[in-house]
């Protein structure tokens, strides 16, 4: 029995001009209020989506979100962390090095700001994010000694397809590398993705993978489609994630194909 619905946002649950159309809210808001738990799973931090959980209903004591693509698990309204974890400073050297190297761009992100790293080939990921984040250039060798999210490249889609083609087994085997959008690629913990925050949120109501319907559309979303007792791909989702879902949805992102999948999955309570 389907329990809690994870949702990837851009190309899934957005259309491509970044809304909720009607039609996904509607029927995401009948589902939260008949008690199945309503989760958006996403790289950014919640402020940056706040506006999202707002229009579904999502802001009770008993709503959570997955952030930074699973190493932030996150109470809705408190802000606190129910589960947290990530990579330091020195996890991210090799990463850098190879940059430096590459003349790639990188940010650090911890859970709260973005440190755009000063040594480096500028970057265009706060043109790109357009969230209210600080954004404080740092040189690498003075990063704070913390625990961080992510790393990330953003630039234009051809250097990241050459970055993608010269990285090495050991940067592969060091970190999840994930695309999350053509200009992004994104440097996770090696065992972290949205699968991970699920999982850490479905034990927290005592529940397993099989209450669990997830949509989503890319790369980054490839572990919660396979974990979930239901993943449903988009229908302008990628090969790879069609390959592995168990569904797909009969129209794509911009024609509200969350909706159209979940009125005939629970046409009981979206009539």
């Amino acid at each position: 029995m389907i329990k809690m619905i994870a949702l990837d946002l851009d190309e899934t649950l957005l259309n491509t001009d970044k809304t909720i159309s009607e039609e996904n809210a509607t029927a995401l808001r009948q589902l939260h209020e008949a008690g199945i738990k309503i989760v958006l799973c996403t790289g950014r931090p919640i402020n940056a989506i706040w506006h999202y959980l707002e229009q579904l209903g999502l802001t009770t004591d008993d709503d959570y979100t997955i952030t930074f693509n699973g190493a932030l698990v996150i109470q809705n309204s408190t802000k606190e962390a129910l589960a947290q974890s990530g990579l330091s400073r020195n996890d991210f050297e090799p990463l850098h090095a190879f940059a430096a190297a590459n003349h790639y761009p990188m940010d650090v992100l911890d859970f709260d700001q973005v440190y755009p790293i000063a040594d480096l080939t500028p970057s265009v990921y706060e043109q790109m994010l357009k969230a209210p984040m600080k954004f404080i250039p740092t040189a690498f060798a003075d990063l704070p000694d913390q625990l961080f999210s992510k790393a990330v490249m953003a630039t234009d889609a051809a250097i990241l397809d050459q970055v993608v083609a010269k990285l090495t087994p050991e940067l592969t085997k060091l970190y999840h590398v994930v695309r999350s959008q053509p200009k992004i690629l994104e440097f996770l913990a090696a065992d972290m993705d949205k699968a991970v925050g699920l999982g850490q949120l479905l034990t927290h109501f005592g529940w397993d993978f099989s209450d669990l319907m997830a949509f989503g559309d890319a790369e980054n979303d490839l572990g919660m489609i396979r974990a979930a007792g239901d993943g449903v791909a988009m229908q302008n989702g990628q090969p790879a994630v069609k390959a592995a879902a168990n569904h797909q949805t009969p129209v794509d992102n911009n024609h509200a194909g969350v909706a159209a999948y979940l009125q005939h999955v629970f046409p009981e309570l979206l009539g």
